[in-house]
C-alpha cells in the first residue's frame, strides 16, 4: 500500500494501524473508513461499558455496507499485542476492552458489536432483553408495541430502558442483579410474552416462523440464551443510513419516535444532550415475579 492508503494513530499509548482511510464504508451518507473510525472513538465512552469481557461477535463488511458480509468469533491472526483474548468453547473471542482494540475492529471493517449476555467471568445473564421483531420494516405500530410491552414491565414492577435495535426492530432492556439463570429469563419471558399475546392478539405473536404470525409483531423471548448474542447499545449497523442502535426515553416511544433518527452522524449531540439512559437505571430483581409463577397454575408451555 501507498503511504496514502495506511496510517497510524496513537490511543492510549499503543499504536494502530489504519489502512485505506478513504475506503467508503456507506455510501449513502458518504461515511469513509476514517470518518467511521472518528465516530467509533466518540461513542467508545458508551459503547465499551456493553462491549467489556463479554464474548463479542462482530460483523465485518470489507468492502462496505454494499458488500459481501461475514460474522466473526474467533480473532483474526496477527491481531497486535494490546488486543487481548477469551477462550471459551473452542473460540478465541476478543475482548474489547479499549479504544485502540475498538479502532483495530473499525479498520477491519466491523461494523457491528454484537456481545454475548453473560461475561468472561461466569455464566449469569447480565440484563434481560425484550426483542420486539416486526415483520416488516417501518411497521407503523412498532412503538406502540414497545410501550405496551414497557407498560407490563412497569405493572411487574421492573424499570426498563427501551433501545432501538438499530436495524428494524426495539429491544427492552431490563438489566438485572446478580444470581439469575437463563432459564429464570425464559420462564419470566415466556410468561410476559403470552400474556402480552393473548391481551393484544392483533399486535402481538409468539410464533417463530414468519408465516405464521399474520402480520403481527413478534416477542422474542428466546433469543436471551447462552452463548446467544445482541447488538450492543450505541453499536453501529450496517444499514443503508448508518443507523445506530439508540436509547430511548419513554417519552420517544409514546410519541412514536422513528429509529431512523439515530445515527452515526448525529448520536454525538445526542449523547452530549443525553448522556447514557441505560447507565443510571438500578438493576432489577425477577425474584418476586420468579416466586408468583411458582405459586401460580400454569398451562404447559407457559
Amino acid at each position: 500500500m501507498t503511504d496514502a492508503e495506511r496510517g497510524k494513530v496513537h490511543v492510549e499509548g499503543v499504536e494502530v494501524e489504519i489502512s485505506h482511510p478513504d475506503k467508503l464504508l456507506w455510501p449513502e451518507p458518504g461515511i469513509t473508513k476514517l470518518i467511521y473510525l472518528q465516530k467509533l472513538a466518540a461513542l467508545s465512552p458508551y459503547l465499551l461499558p456493553y462491549c467489556r469481557d463479554r464474548h463479542m461477535t462482530t460483523v465485518r463488511f470489507p468492502q462496505g455496507v454494499e458488500g459481501k458480509f461475514f460474522y466473526q468469533k474467533n480473532a483474526p491472526a496477527g491481531r497486535p499485542d494490546y488486543v487481548k483474548t477469551h477462550h471459551y468453547e473452542g473460540v478465541e473471542y476478543v475482548n474489547l476492552d479499549s479504544l485502540p482494540v475498538l479502532l483495530w475492529l473499525g479498520n477491519l471493517a466491523a461494523l457491528e458489536f454484537h456481545p454475548s449476555f453473560e461475561t468472561v467471568h461466569g455464566d449469569e445473564p447480565q440484563e434481560w432483553v425484550i426483542d420486539i421483531d416486526p415483520e416488516e420494516e417501518g411497521d407503523p405500530r412498532l412503538m406502540e408495541a414497545a410501550a405496551r410491552v414497557g407498560e407490563a414491565l412497569e405493572g411487574m414492577g421492573l424499570l426498563s430502558v427501551p433501545k432501538t435495535s438499530g436495524a428494524s426492530g426495539v429491544q427492552i432492556v431490563v438489566p438485572l442483579t446478580p444470581g439469575h439463570t437463563f432459564a429464570d429469563l425464559q420462564k419470566v419471558g415466556g410468561f410476559l410474552a403470552h400474556f402480552l399475546s393473548e391481551k393484544f392478539g392483533s399486535l402481538f405473536t409468539v410464533e417463530r416462523l414468519l408465516k405464521e404470525r399474520e402480520g403481527r409483531i413478534y416477542l422474542d423471548y428466546v433469543q436471551v440464551a447462552a452463548g446467544k448474542s445482541m447488538a450492543a447499545p450505541y453499536t453501529p449497523r450496517a444499514r443503508p443510513e448508518a443507523t445506530v442502535s439508540a436509547p430511548l426515553t419513554w417519552e420517544e416511544v409514546r410519541e412514536g419516535v422513528s429509529p431512523k433518527a439515530f445515527h452515526l452522524m448525529n448520536m454525538e449531540e445526542r449523547l452530549k444532550e443525553k448522556g447514557d439512559l441505560l447507565a443510571g437505571v438500578e438493576r432489577q430483581s425477577l425474584v418476586p415475579i420468579l416466586k408468583f409463577l411458582e405459586q401460580r397454575p400454569v398451562r404447559s408451555g407457559r
